[in-house]
């Protein structure tokens, strides 16, 4: 089976269910468990101090308040399926709210998120919304040391392609395996002289309508040759590009 990886965003839309609490054993990948309630836990630390989380959390003095608040209520706010509950670029060109139950249920088998707070996660799992980076400085813990090695093991027991289209400052909070059906994907674009450039800003929007596309017209196939192909039927070009890379060929926005 194929799997997705995809960075979370610094913004999240509030609400969700109002039923719904955060419930880490029900999140995908029980045995971050332990490592989630630390963060939880050192993040309630900092929380404490609006002064110290807004340095730690590198928070604009008119950002701080909101992020805070969410921070201090993330046991009892509502949740929504992290898919949903990320915004901007990448999750914009994925347009979740019309997709239909087929590619909702296809991108909880496929898409995981890589969070800074919660480790990897499922796309369809439930969380509440909240504010912590990668960059972010919790007391005593370093994030990408803490999350490294227990994804590392999780996406090494994956059987089946991985396709990284996360940062790769994301990337580092969970190194991918290497090997030939694991590939960071490097979104780039092709010059009227032939030349392959990569794109920066517009690449998350390239990575979320690519992936809409793969997740809404169908079921996937389980090899990395059998999806290149299917990409292709579907107008995507995906090709080899430096070692353990596969660039995702987009047109100029």
């Amino acid at each position: 089976m194929i799997l997705f990886l995809l960075p979370p965003s610094e913004t999240k839309r509030d609400g969700g269910a109002q039923r719904t609490r955060l419930g880490l054993t029900r999140l995908s990948h029980r045995s971050l468990t332990g490592q989630r309630t630390l963060v939880l836990d050192r993040l309630a630390e900092v929380c404490g101090d609006g002064d110290a989380a807004a340095r730690a959390l590198k928070l604009s003095a008119r950002a701080a308040p909101a992020e805070l608040e969410r921070n201090r209520r993330i046991r009892i706010s509502p949740t929504l399926p992290a898919i949903e509950r990320y915004t901007g670029v990448l999750f914009d060109a994925l347009g979740v709210s019309d997709w239909d139950d087929a590619a909702r249920e296809r991108a909880a088998q496929h898409v995981a998120i890589q969070s800074a707070l919660f480790g990897l996660i499922g796309a369809g799992d439930a969380i509440p919304a909240y504010r912590l980076s990668h960059d972010s400085r919790l007391p005593g813990l370093r994030l990408a040391a803490h999350w490294a090695d227990p994804t590392r093991a999780i996406l090494a027991g994956h059987r089946g392609p991985i396709l990284d289209l996360r940062s790769e400052a994301y990337a580092a909070l969970g190194p991918a395996p290497a090997r030939d059906d694991s590939l960071f994907v490097r979104v780039v674009t092709v010059g009227e002289d032939g030349v392959s450039r990569a794109l920066s800003h517009a690449n998350k929007a390239g990575k979320g309508r690519f992936l809409r596309a793969m997740l809404t017209e169908g079921p996937l196939p389980p090899t990395l040759d059998a999806f290149i192909d299917h990409a292709a039927s579907l107008g995507w070009t995906l090709r080899p590009g430096a070692h353990g890379e596969l660039e995702l060929v987009v047109d100029h926005p």
